[in-house]
């Protein structure tokens, strides 16, 4: 849904209301594993620390939703709902002097909530999206480096019209995201956060 200004907190809060028992705008759920799709992929992983310490602060922002701690991107409701499958938020995104709002509902986990060596969740885009697709977020404690990965990984295809006619603005605007998203969670991930 695309909109001239910034959405009213009102308008948010019907989307969000309305996006609770809408269908999935793609298929089968876990197409970010899948390698054999004709969609658009895209993996960024970034060390965001080192050691126990460093990897359960990583697992605590990724609780959080600290990811979309971007400042052109906002995850609603704002306190970021706890990230387990059926969970339902909207992605209000400003881009080029317009923003979109975008429903997505975390379909499955990874890992172990509260502990283990991995953990993260998977989100697809419902039909209100201007993208069908599914973006997986993990942490990982890697046993061989003790580095703390964070790991982005999106499948997706335009859905809406101007998505798909400006297809290049938003493969730009999907890299733009990975980027900073690695930098939001490193920033959360670091001691002294």
């Amino acid at each position: 849904m695309f909109f001239a200004s910034r959405p009213s907190p009102q308008t948010i809060e019907r989307f969000i209301s309305s996006s609770q028992k809408l269908p999935l705008s793609y298929g089968p759920v876990g197409i970010a594993g899948d390698r054999t799709l004709r969609h658009d992929r895209d993996e960024d992983v970034v060390v965001i620390g080192r050691g126990v310490a460093d990897f359960e602060r990583a697992r605590g922002a990724l609780k959080a939703w600290k990811q979309f701690d971007l400042g052109w991107v906002e995850l609603f409701p704002v306190s970021g709902p706890t990230p387990v499958a059926g969970t339902v938020v909207a992605v209000l995104i400003r881009h080029f002097g317009f923003w979109s709002l975008n429903g997505c509902r975390v379909v499955y986990g990874v890992g172990n909530r509260d502990r283990g060596s991995r953990f993260g969740f998977a989100h697809g885009t419902l039909t209100n999206h201007a993208e069908s697709g599914e973006e997986l977020f993990e942490v990982v404690l890697d046993p061989a480096s003790d580095e703390v990965l964070y790991r982005i990984r999106a499948v997706s295809r335009p859905r809406a019209l101007l998505a798909r006619l400006g297809r290049p603005v938003v493969r730009e605007l999907q890299a733009r995201f990975r980027r900073d998203s690695g930098a939001a969670m490193t920033r959360a991930t670091r001691a002294d956060s």
